[in-house]
């Protein structure tokens, strides 16, 4: 199998489909997460729809590298998400989320080894493989983060 499809297969493993690593994914965990439940905040908790927001962010400003584009992305700006007053702005970015990480997926596919290997943006990134490996342990992450959210929303202690 060549690798990128294997790296792939990987990512949409913890955002799609996938079960092997932590027996869940993003895809799973977010479908009967109802707008109310994603927006109630637990003490100093970040909330699952803050969760949700931050790591589309990232996936949406890697998208735009993969695409040609400049890295825009900028970590004091990752959690700057708008309020969530209702489903439809929430479905509408588990939407977002789900789309974002099968776009992010097939660029992955399509890259060649020199490609993983070339400097993500600048060399000071590293290469392309570090990166998206570094976004499957940011997103495995905070799927945790929102599993347990979830469970504390569901079943208060």
């Amino acid at each position: 199998m060549k690798k990128s499809k294997e790296i792939s297969d990987r990512f949409k493993e913890v955002f799609l489909d996938g079960t092997w690593i932590a027996n869940t994914n993003y895809k799973q965990q977010l479908s009967d997460v109802n707008w109310q439940q994603a927006t109630q905040k637990i003490n100093s908790l970040n909330t699952i729809a803050l969760l949700t927001f931050h790591v589309n962010y990232y996936l949406d400003g890697i998208i735009n590298v993969f695409e040609g584009g400049d890295l825009d992305i900028r970590d004091m700006y990752s959690f700057n998400a708008p309020e969530i007053k209702n489903e439809k702005e929430w479905i509408a970015l588990k939407e977002s989320l789900f789309s974002n990480a099968s776009i992010f997926s097939n660029h992955i596919e399509q890259l060649t080894e020199e490609n993983l290997n070339s400097n993500f943006v600048d060399k000071k990134y590293g290469s392309f493989y570090r990166n998206i490996e570094g976004m499957i342990e940011h997103a495995y992450y905070h799927l945790g983060q929102i599993s347990l959210l979830k469970k504390l929303i569901l079943n208060p202690v």
